[in-house]
C-alpha cells in the first residue's frame, strides 16, 4: 500500500510542477473562472466542445499543488469525453473525496484522479481538489441549459 501512495503522490508532484494541460487554448467555446477563498487558489478553465464531446480543456492560474494537479489530472481523465461521461466521472469524483463511493469498480472510471482519493482525510485540501471538478461541472451544466434553451 505504501508503495501505490508513493506512486500517487509522484503522479501528483509531477502534475502540479510539469502540466501540459496549463495553458492558454487557441480557441474555446467557454470558460469559466474557479477561485477557493480559503486559500486564494484560482484557476480559469477552458472548454472546447466538439458536438457533446469534450476535444479540449486547458487552464491557467496559480494555487497550491493540490488544486493544481486535480485540474491537470481531471483535463487528462476528461478529455475525449462525452457530456454525459464527464458528468458521471465528475459525480464518482466528487462521491469519492466525501467518502460516499469506494467500491473498486466505480473508482477504475476516475483512471489516474484516483490518486486524490485520501484527500478525503485531509479536510483543509478537499475544496483545493473539489475546485477544478465543480469549475467544470458547473460549465457543463450551463452548456447543456444553453442547449435546452435552443443555443
Amino acid at each position: 500500500m505504501d508503495e501505490l501512495n508513493d506512486l500517487y503522490n509522484d503522479l501528483i508532484m509531477e502534475h502540479s510542477m510539469n502540466s501540459c494541460n496549463k495553458r492558454e487554448l487557441k480557441c474555446c467555446d467557454c470558460c469559466k473562472m474557479g477561485h477557493n477563498p480559503n486559500c486564494g487558489d484560482e484557476i480559469k478553465l477552458e472548454l472546447k466542445m466538439d458536438g457533446d464531446i469534450i476535444e479540449d480543456l486547458a487552464f491557467v492560474g496559480h494555487g497550491c499543488a493540490i488544486s493544481q494537479a486535480s485540474t491537470s489530472i481531471m483535463i487528462d481523465t476528461l478529455r475525449g469525453k462525452t457530456i454525459y461521461e464527464a458528468k458521471e466521472i465528475i459525480a464518482t469524483f466528487i462521491g469519492m473525496i466525501k467518502r460516499d463511493i469506494t467500491d473498486e469498480e466505480e473508482l477504475k472510471k476516475l483512471e489516474d484522479a484516483v490518486a486524490f482519493r485520501n484527500i478525503s482525510h485531509m479536510p483543509a485540501r478537499v475544496k483545493c481538489a473539489l475546485l477544478a471538478w465543480h469549475t467544470i461541472e458547473d460549465m457543463l451544466n450551463e452548456k447543456m441549459e444553453g442547449k435546452a434553451d435552443g443555443e
